[in-house]
């Protein structure tokens, strides 16, 4: 049985933890999740397809991500999931913590912290091993061909994680 902390309004661990999916978070009461953005040196970032089987959002584009487990931080948590869900070994690559956002449904019992992190480097296709679980194919794409994917209404979590395609450098 997987478990996950259960953290306060201030992103504080309460010593409390829940079963994974076992939505029944009162007010003030969250969960942690980790978002990590893969960008290459040439500026395109690695999106993976879900499969047609989730129950949620499937065939939608997304970026690697999943909730931290209890006792993990997010930094674990994103290093674990980036390399679950792509092979990626994220040793190699710069790393940088980008924002933190939060989620409220308080009529699902899911109230959510989300911890977006930003991975670059070299990458190249023989890196990547997906899970195919969970993953129906992976793109390369441009900022703007993610943009793009966002306006048609199939990339998770776009509007909350935008400005993670931004890149000054």
């Amino acid at each position: 049985m997987e478990l996950w902390d259960i953290y306060d309004k201030d992103k504080q661990r309460t010593g409390r933890t829940m079963e994974r999916n076992d939505f029944r978070l009162k007010d003030g009461e969250y969960h942690l999740t980790v978002l990590g953005v893969v960008r290459r040196t040439d500026g395109k970032f690695l999106i993976t397809k879900r499969v047609m089987t989730k129950q949620w959002a499937a065939g939608w584009w997304e970026v690697s991500g999943g909730a931290a487990q209890a006792g993990e931080d997010s930094e674990e948590a994103v290093i674990r999931e980036v390399s679950e869900e792509t092979g990626l070994e994220t040793t190699n690559l710069e790393k940088e913590f980008l924002f933190t956002y939060k989620r409220e449904n308080p009529e699902e019992g899911d109230n959510y912290f989300v911890d977006v992190y930003r991975f670059t480097g070299d990458i190249e296709e023989q890196d990547l091993h997906l899970q195919e679980a969970e993953t129906d194919g992976y793109m390369f794409a441009t900022a703007e061909e993610i943009e793009a994917i966002a306006k048609e209404g199939k990339f998770l979590h776009y509007n909350s994680i935008k400005e993670a395609f931004n890149f000054n450098g």
